[in-house]
């Protein structure tokens, strides 16, 4: 009865969209975490993200877990509110926005939880988490920004598709675009519109800002689904892209698709960020576990720039996700 109570307590939350169940039952002793992360289908980057956490946070790695997906901050606290006090150990955290998160942090240290962050950074006071492992998105948008300035264009014309505004990746790779913009008079924000990493919406932008007969050379868009919306309507509209094009294409997470577009010439720009953080925080928490000191408080994760004139099959495969 009680196995049946718990996976019907599992469906019910998967049903409303807020939290999927994972490890009940699992073996005593073993170290509870509740995991808050986007929507699994927000992007390839999310999926696999998703997807290395189920891997590593497992019974037989001894860990007792469960899960909770949203793309809404409210519905992710909520969330986090309830794994408190149904007494997990560690907190484990990839906001959808940077801000809000003050209440949640100062209930978990109060109930004994251990919060770790990873893949997005919030606006917080670093003693209320114990570590936070991250890509640097200021980073990303700084390298893209330097490799698109590389390209020497007379003038840069850009339609800027941004990501879930508030969000980590959407700060960072709109903040080095929007200052390049500001410091240089030959550089243009022609549309500057969220997609929220949606490629129809993408898609949808970039029909209207044709239509509209605005001029344009560089689509900038802040994941590789809305780069690909992006295409789909120069595509419709004739309108040539990728090396030797009208359009440079510029995207983000480097999914399999997006590098093979950069080795096919139909993309120029991808940016990498990293997805694979389980086994990082899964080493953090034996370390808290074994009560030994954190030697850093933040680990920033490796991540490059991809280039259609330079990047290799060998690229694809070891980097494609």
């Amino acid at each position: 009865m009680k196995r049946k109570l718990v996976a019907l307590l599992c469906m019910a939350a998967m049903v409303v969209g807020l939290v999927g169940c994972g490890g009940a039952g699992g073996a005593k002793g073993n170290i509870k975490v509740g995991i808050i992360n986007n929507d699994p289908n927000e992007s390839g980057y999310r999926t696999a993200n998703v997807q290395d956490m189920k891997d590593t946070f497992t019974e037989a790695n001894g860990y007792d877990a469960q899960f909770a997906y949203s793309l809404q901050n409210a519905e992710q606290i909520a969330a986090a509110q309830q794994m408190i006090q149904s007494g997990i150990d560690y907190l484990l955290l990839s906001a959808a926005d940077t801000s809000g998160w003050d209440t949640v942090l100062k209930d978990a240290k109060a109930a004994g939880t251990k919060v770790i962050l990873f893949d997005r950074t919030i606006d917080a006071d670093a003693s209320l988490y114990e570590a936070s492992v991250v890509s640097d998105m200021a980073k990303e948008g700084e390298t893209a920004v330097a490799w698109l300035a590389s390209q020497n264009l007379a003038e840069y014309n850009v339609v800027h598709i941004q990501g879930a505004m508030g969000s980590a990746a959407q700060i960072g790779r709109s903040g080095a675009l929007d200052a390049k913009a500001a410091a240089e008079a030959n550089w243009n924000i022609v549309e500057q519109q969220t997609a929220t990493w949606d490629a129809t919406t993408a898609q949808q932008i970039v029909e209207a800002v044709i239509a509209s007969g605005k001029s344009f050379n560089v689509v900038y868009a802040e994941n590789d689904n809305m780069a690909q919306g992006a295409v789909a309507a120069l595509d419709a509209a004739n309108i040539s892209h990728g090396v030797g094009g009208d359009v440079i294409i510029m995207g983000f997470d480097c999914n399999k698709f997006a590098l093979e577009n950069l080795k096919n010439g139909s993309w120029n720009y991808d940016g990498q960020c990293n997805p694979f953080q389980a086994s990082t925080i899964d080493g953090i928490i034996k370390k808290l576990e074994a009560g030994e000191t954190l030697a850093q408080k933040t680990i920033i994760l490796d991540e490059k720039g991809f280039d259609a004139s330079t990047i290799t099959d060998d690229d694809v495969v070891k980097y494609g996700i």
